[in-house]
């Protein structure tokens, strides 16, 4: 009996069972595969998670889905940048753990 009050109070008092808010981490993520090291990474203070697409642009000007990288990143903003070969389109995310696979792609 006295084991399970102990137990009760560690639970009620502990605040470290909340690890946080959890991101995938890949360098390299396509068609939901990482051909890299899957990992996580936990976000700290002005974190978000970040889903970098990588996109190469055809002669036709259009952009075609390369691969993805995701990663915990500081200071993120949702943005596309655009070069002669290449567009890169960034998400970012923080409202549940890990938001920032690419869906659809």
């Amino acid at each position: 009996m006295f084991a399970l009050f102990v137990l009760g109070m560690v639970f009620l008092f502990c605040p470290y069972w909340d690890i946080g808010t959890m991101c995938y981490k890949c360098g390299k993520y396509h068609l939901g595969l990482c051909y890299d090291v899957m990992s996580s990474c936990t976000l700290k203070h002005s974190q978000s998670c970040a889903a970098e697409n990588i996109y190469i642009l055809t002669r036709k000007g259009q952009s075609m889905y390369h691969y993805s990288r995701l990663s915990c990143m500081t200071n993120c903003e949702d943005i596309n940048f655009l070069s002669f070969e290449k567009r890169t389109e960034l998400i970012c995310c923080k409202h549940s753990s890990y938001c920032n696979l690419p869906m659809g792609l």
